[in-house]
């Protein structure tokens, strides 16, 4: 009886470790991969000067540009704990996404604070509406804007005009702020597939610091 409760924890132990080791070599693959995306795409305005893991799920790496669009650029790669089954479970539960975080500093530091967070709501199909005839008139507006500000000043209006077109629609959300870093955009990972979507993902950046800096002239 002792023999087999040993040979199960041992099995248990070999089948967690092939586990871990397995999922964590996925996690550094797929981070090194976006990470690729990413420097492939700025390789003619800039490079990256050094990456490190910390842990099994993140990566650090710091970027330099030759143009002044940005300073002291970071970009932070959060994956699901995969490793770890429980973690991986809970992540799952809480529908946790990985993402990509760009952090820089502007040549222009923004004169405003500014947090903005993009929520989709779908409606749902539901029979019993469906059932009574009636007359439903379907509009499909834009993009609507929430805002806590009693005041919306015109300095705004540039980057949230860059937020609301079709390019700037993966971006989860996006900071500004006058201490460092000035600008801080977070994209889900999927949304990285190939150098072209990094590409289009740093363009909107460029955009927005763009639109930061026409805010102050």
């Amino acid at each position: 009886m002792g023999r087999l409760v040993l040979i199960d924890a041992l099995s248990a132990v070999v089948l967690l470790a092939v586990w871990f080791f397995y999922f964590a070599r996925y996690n550094r693959r797929k981070g090194t991969t976006a990470l690729h995306w990413v420097e492939a795409a700025c390789s003619n305005t800039g490079q990256m000067l050094d990456a490190r893991w910390l842990g099994q799920t993140l990566l650090q790496a710091r970027f330099g540009f030759t143009a002044h669009w940005f300073d002291n650029a970071r970009v932070t790669i959060r994956l699901r704990p995969r490793p770890i089954p429980f973690k991986w479970f809970v992540s799952i539960w809480h529908k946790q996404r990985e993402t990509l975080t760009f952090e820089a500093d502007l040549d222009s530091v923004p004169g405003f604070h500014l947090d903005v967070f993009r929520h989709r709501w779908l409606s749902q199909h539901h029979s019993h509406l469906s059932s009574q005839p009636r007359d439903w008139s379907v509009s499909r507006p834009g993009p609507v804007v929430l805002t806590t500000r009693t005041r919306w000043t015109q300095e705004l209006s540039p980057v949230v005009n860059t937020l609301m077109t079709a390019r700037g629609h993966n971006l989860i959300s996006v900071r500004f702020r006058s201490e460092s870093p000035h600008i801080a955009a977070t994209v889900p990972l999927e949304a990285l597939s190939d150098e072209r979507a990094a590409a289009g993902f740093l363009s909107v950046l460029r955009e927005l610091a763009a639109g930061a800096s026409a805010s102050k002239q």
